[in-house]
């Protein structure tokens, strides 16, 4: 006779045997490193797209901001089903629907079709963008040292590989046949470490176990998601119009392409070294100095009208901001867990939205090279903000917001008390003379 099944027996089972934290951490990097993979991959093949359905800079403007808006539409809903699914189930549903949304842009005929293909495609990467990053939280609560920097780092050096494999393939391949084949790729790689990254879930989430994002935490989490979008600001546009201003200063085709390269190379490398910077310093220590460096090589950019000098000024950006954005997102998951991920990860992402935009229209007036300031101003607020977020700041902010309760509460209380029946007052103090 077979033994009943008990389920508090196969809960317990279930939540005792969690993936080795090396393979946790490594099945993590995977799921990074696929993402920046597809991105670099679209991203290579942009021109080709808008190409084939003949669009011009305008249209194709305003068909890339779907991807943004996509994103930034699913990304507070991903929050939530982290909570109540768990991350890495979120996280391998939406690197499977990215991967396969990648083929959708190279399939389109029109700029209508393609702004559609983008919008699922930005929704679908705004998930993975949350889940992954949820993950990466997961896996720095059960290392009890930071790890989440060298996860981004995966997604650095896939974005390159990705963005370089498409370079090499555009002579010869579709932009849909290329796409599709990255798709497939990406597929099996997120299907072979699912296993470790569903068993690091456990059990669902019920109401109550993620931490509450209200009052003190949520802004808490606001600043760092603020901080975020600080950065995010300066990456959008060194990648967006690092190649033109350096066109525009003299640089050749090469070396203009050289300029993105060591950015997104000096921020991989940062990342890399992350872990141990932010071990070895503390994340406040890493943010104010990076983002300090940041505002140094963005200050070059805008000033130097030399070719080696805004080279140099890109790689400090990169070396600069490469940290901040990861710690901001694991000090708000760590404040509020997948929510708090999904609300910082939103705020930061507007700086990604926002921040090309807004280039464009200040250079159509005084050009790039002090349009660039503005990135060196906004990394001055990171490093100015990064006390209050990540240091002691933040307890000085918990007593203030504990003080305000206790007085709400005193005065809500002393407010029943006149409002109530004559017979349930009392005298006030100091005046039971004068009733006698």
């Amino acid at each position: 006779m077979p033994f009943p099944l008990d389920p508090a027996r196969l809960q317990i089972r279930r939540r005792s045997t969690p993936p080795p934290v090396r393979r946790h951490r490594i099945a993590a990097t995977v799921l990074f490193t696929v993402d920046g993979a597809v991105f670099g991959s679209w991203a290579s093949r942009i021109p080709d797209v808008a190409a084939g359905i003949g669009a011009g800079p305008t249209a194709l403007g305003l068909a890339l901001l779907c991807v943004s808006l996509g994103a930034l539409a699913s990304m507070q809903l991903t929050g939530a089903l982290c909570a109540r699914l768990g991350p890495g189930l979120a996280g391998v549903a939406a690197a499977i629907a990215t991967c396969a949304a990648l083929a959708l842009p190279g399939l389109t005929g029109s700029v209508p079709e393609l702004a559609v293909a983008l919008l699922v495609f930005g929704a679908a990467t705004g998930t993975l963008n949350v889940a992954a990053n949820a993950i990466g939280v997961q896996v720095e609560a059960v290392a009890h040292r930071p790890v989440l920097p060298s996860l981004h780092a995966g997604f650095s050096f896939g974005g390159l590989a990705g963005a370089a494999a498409g370079g090499a393939v555009a002579s010869f391949a579709p932009p849909a046949v290329h796409l599709l084949v990255v798709g497939a790729l990406g597929v099996l790689a997120t299907t072979t470490v699912a296993p470790v990254l569903l068993a690091a879930d456990g059990r669902p989430t019920r109401d109550g176990d993620e931490p509450a994002l209200r009052g003190t935490t949520r802004g808490l989490v606001v600043l760092l998601g603020v901080i975020a979008g600080s950065t995010a600001f300066g990456e959008g546009a060194v990648t967006d119009w690092g190649a033109l201003h350096l066109k525009e200063i003299g640089a050749t085709p090469v070396l203009a392409a050289a300029g993105y390269a060591g950015f997104s190379l000096a921020m991989a490398c940062g990342r890399l070294a992350g872990n141990a910077l932010v071990h070895a310093l503390g994340p406040t220590r890493v943010v104010t100095g990076g983002a300090l460096l940041a505002t140094a090589g963005a200050l070059l950019v805008a000033a130097a009208p030399a070719v080696d000098i805004v080279l140099a000024g890109f790689v400090l950006i990169g070396l600069g901001l490469a940290n901040v954005f990861p710690i901001a997102i694991a000090r708000a998951g760590a404040h509020a867990g997948a929510g708090g991920v999904a609300l910082a990860s939103t705020v930061g992402y507007t700086g990604l939205l926002g921040g090309p935009p807004l280039l464009g229209i200040v250079a159509e007036s005084v050009g790039l090279h002090v349009a660039f300031a503005a990135v060196a101003a906004l990394a001055a607020v990171a490093a100015a903000l990064a006390v209050p977020a990540l240091g002691g700041g933040e307890r000085v902010l918990a007593g203030i917001s504990a003080a305000l309760r206790r007085h709400t509460a005193q005065l809500g209380a002393l407010h029943a008390q006149l409002s109530g029946p004559t017979t349930d007052r009392r005298p006030y103090p100091g005046l039971e003379a004068l009733a006698t």
